[in-house]
């Protein structure tokens, strides 16, 4: 799919974007927002409407391992040590996630996003124990008699509770597990999606948000919302943490049916898209036309299509999952959703929790750093936008 380049200088006529192009102007957009934050325990979140620089948060935010990422991605596609050293920077206080003991599932998050990246690109040995100590810790929020990991802990009113997004943490596990970890991580991670592909994947290929859980005998007790619209609605970016989840547990155990179904879940997802291309951040929310799109599902969801592309066996299945991907960050790489000069951020028009009222449509640090990791997987693929 051609865009056209948002460039500033309009007089020059368009031109055709490219995944190289904009990967360069993530890149700009990376070296301002470090410029603008002095302290390395502070990680960016969000903007709000109207602002131009990030909202920051603790390291014990959700979110606080995706800044990290961010920074090694725009290191491995610019090759700028400057970018290596500020990647480092903030990468080092996240330490502290994983020798603390558990608040909840999103050790993946923050440990594998930023730790992990950094591994990948320099072979740090000090990064591999910390992820390898971050898995430990991960692993204790484990219920056997489950089957899942407990998601919040803190939530009372829920005897034990799994939500989907958890999906994307097992990645940490299934890498420990061959890194020097306990094999035990691996069976908690299959076991950990094998209960999840039972209980929240509905009979249609849609997603429950929340699973409530019988910590006695481990019985599913329902499906609920927590970010969603309604209990039985379908949440999009949900649907994206699925695909993607269920891909990667494929590609760590082999298992027919984590495959089938995440491919199952692309097909929904990519079924219910509306005319644009941008999914609406809940896609069974009364008010569509009118509500509002989530960036950051769709870019997830294009990951997730990427990883799925790599592990079919048909090369005409392959190219179809890569197609759908392009036309995602084909259609985010526009003047619609590519911040230019609005604020420091990569991409606008995300949501994170609508029923709360909190960041509604506007820029947020996971949308960001999944639309850079979907770039460099197309940068990979030798695919253009």
């Amino acid at each position: 799919m051609s865009v056209i380049l948002w460039t500033a200088s309009c007089s020059q006529g368009p031109k055709e974007n490219s995944t190289e192009q904009v990967l360069n102007h993530c890149v700009s957009k990376v070296r301002a927002t470090a410029a603008s934050l002095p302290n390395a325990d502070r990680m960016p979140r969000n903007i709000a409407m109207g602002e131009k620089e990030w909202k920051t948060v603790s390291l014990h935010d959700w979110t606080s391992g995706f800044w990290p990422g961010i920074l090694w991605y725009a290191y491995e596609h610019s090759g700028d040590e400057s970018l290596k050293q500020e990647a480092e920077r903030f990468t080092q206080p996240i330490e502290q996630i994983a020798n603390t003991s558990a608040e909840d599932h999103d050790i993946g998050f923050q440990v594998y996003c930023s730790f992990g990246n950094g591994y990948r690109l320099t072979g740090n040995d000090t990064y591999r124990r910390v992820m390898l100590k971050a898995a430990d810790t991960l692993a204790t929020l484990f219920h056997p008699t489950v089957g899942t990991i407990h998601s919040w802990p803190a939530k009372k009113e829920y005897p034990h509770n799994t939500i989907i997004d958890n999906m994307m943490n097992l990645e940490l596990l299934f890498w420990a597990s061959k890194n020097g970890g306990s094999t035990r991580l691996y069976d908690i991670a299959e076991q950990h999606a094998e209960t999840t592909m039972e209980t929240l994947v509905r009979s249609d290929f849609s997603t429950y948000h929340v699973g409530i859980y019988d910590t006695l005998d481990g019985h599913f007790i329902k499906g609920i919302t927590h970010q969603g619209y309604a209990d039985s609605s379908q949440w999009a970016r949900g649907q994206a943490w699925a695909i993607y989840g269920f891909a990667i547990s494929h590609r760590e155990t082999g298992r027919a049916d984590f495959l089938e179904t995440s491919k199952k879940l692309a097909g929904v997802f990519l079924s219910r898209l509306p005319e644009d291309g941008i999914p609406y951040w809940d896609f069974d929310d009364p008010a569509i036309p009118k509500a509002p799109k989530d960036a950051s599902a769709a870019c997830i969801a294009a990951c997730g299509l990427l990883e799925l592309a790599t592990l079919v066996g048909d090369q005409s299945e392959s190219e179809t999952y890569q197609s759908a991907a392009v036309d995602l960050i084909s259609r985010l790489a526009t003047a619609n959703y590519l911040s230019r000069e609005d604020n420091l951020a990569i991409l606008l028009h995300s949501t994170g929790h609508y029923p709360k009222g909190r960041e509604i449509d506007v820029p947020i640090i996971y949308a960001d750093y999944y639309f850079m990791e979907a770039l460099l997987r197309l940068k990979e693929f030798g695919l253009a936008i």
